[in-house]
């Protein structure tokens, strides 16, 4: 995904959830849903500018659970929900996918290669307190054009080609942007895999300091870059106090 549709999908997953007093969030629950039906808990699509081939998201029945699947043919688009979340109460996300396959193409290091078959994507609050003077301005401006602040940085977790499980590097177009290789290569293609990561500590580890307010989540499955194809799928998303 280009630098502009980066900046864009930072601006357009923030939102206000009121947090209840839960040991568990449960932010995307598609296993609620119907089939065939509309997306659940305020989830809505995510499209960029410059970029006509959108990836297709329907909600389908896999081993009975209804859960969220994505097509991509050269494509990019996302589906996202607007939500405020501390970080510091609920450190652990947690959700399952699986991928009909790997980008031949696929390179998280290089521009040309920064499409994944499946990616979650975590956006935090902007904090001027953190940025310089011309960040800052930088920040003003966006607020100008797009009515409200871009995020401050992101984490994405990825399901990439070749990288080692546990890389972490900066997105090729945006360094607030970091990336964390969960799976790699054809081994678990066709399978459904559980992940959980203790994102306080991942954001620690990547920035070097405290994460602000988590301000969205998004899933995406694209291949605008390398013009592959891609299938994945996306069961339930939830923060947790603590792990199971």
């Amino acid at each position: 995904m280009s630098f502009p549709g980066l900046c864009l999908c930072l601006t357009l997953i923030t939102g206000t959830l009121h947090a209840e007093p839960l040991s568990v969030l449960h932010v995307g629950q598609f296993s609620l849903a119907e089939a065939g039906g509309a997306y659940p808990d305020s989830w809505k699509p995510l499209t960029f500018d410059g970029i006509e081939a959108h990836t297709e998201y329907s909600l389908v029945k896999d081993d009975g659970t209804v859960v969220l699947k994505a097509e991509s043919m050269g494509s990019a688009s996302g589906l996202t929900r607007e939500m405020t979340i501390d970080p510091a109460q609920y450190p652990i996300i947690e959700w399952r996918w699986k991928v009909e396959n790997v980008l031949k193409n696929g390179d998280v290091t290089r521009k040309s290669g920064d499409d994944y078959p499946a990616r979650i994507y975590i956006a935090f609050e902007y904090d001027e307190s953190k940025v310089g003077f011309f960040e800052k301005a930088k920040y003003e401006a966006a607020l100008l054009l797009h009515g409200k602040y871009p995020p401050l940085s992101a984490i994405n977790y990825i399901w990439e080609s070749r990288s080692p499980v546990g890389t972490i590097v900066p997105n090729p177009y945006i360094s607030q942007v970091k990336m964390i290789v969960m799976e790699s290569g054809p081994a678990k293609v066709g399978q459904w895999v559980t992940e959980s990561r203790n994102i306080y500590e991942d954001y620690r580890k990547v920035f070097g300091e405290d994460p602000p307010m988590i301000s969205g989540v998004a899933v995406m499955t694209d291949t605008d870059n390398t013009k592959e194809s891609a299938v994945a799928w996306f069961g339930d998303i939830a923060f947790r106090q603590s792990p199971e």
